[in-house]
């Protein structure tokens, strides 16, 4: 199971971050968990809601979100963390940010589908 988990959930994160970029909130809904919260890089915390709802309504959007470095997979049962360094260009209003962050992720499997519980991403100087 736990060899199936770290090729899986790469793949799934990868999903995940197209179906933010895309403002596919109907596959971001299935991937991060009622109880998902964010830590940006600014220190910002946001609920599931906040955060999809800023999406939604595109006072938040990503131009890119892809990961340039390997998915470091670690697996316990029914529980996950992916780190890896992602290149995240975003737009908030009439503001845009290209950077490099480390993005640090805490999925668990709830009725057999992965979802993101937590996430932090820190901004690499």
């Amino acid at each position: 199971m736990a060899a199936d988990a770290r090729d899986l959930l790469p793949e799934v994160e990868r999903e995940r971050l197209r179906s933010l970029v895309a403002a596919d909130l109907t596959t971001a809904d299935v991937l991060h968990a009622d109880d998902y919260e964010l830590v940006t890089p600014t220190g910002t915390v946001l609920t599931k809601s906040q955060y999809l709802a800023s999406i939604g309504a595109g006072q938040l959007r990503y131009v890119t979100f892809e990961p340039v470095s390997p998915i470091a997979v670690r697996v316990v049962p029914g529980a996950a963390v992916l780190r890896y360094q992602a290149h995240i260009v975003i737009a908030e209003g009439e503001h845009t940010a290209d950077f490099v962050c480390w993005h640090t992720d805490y999925y668990e499997l709830r009725a057999q589908q992965w979802q993101a519980v937590w996430s932090q991403a820190t901004r690499i100087p």
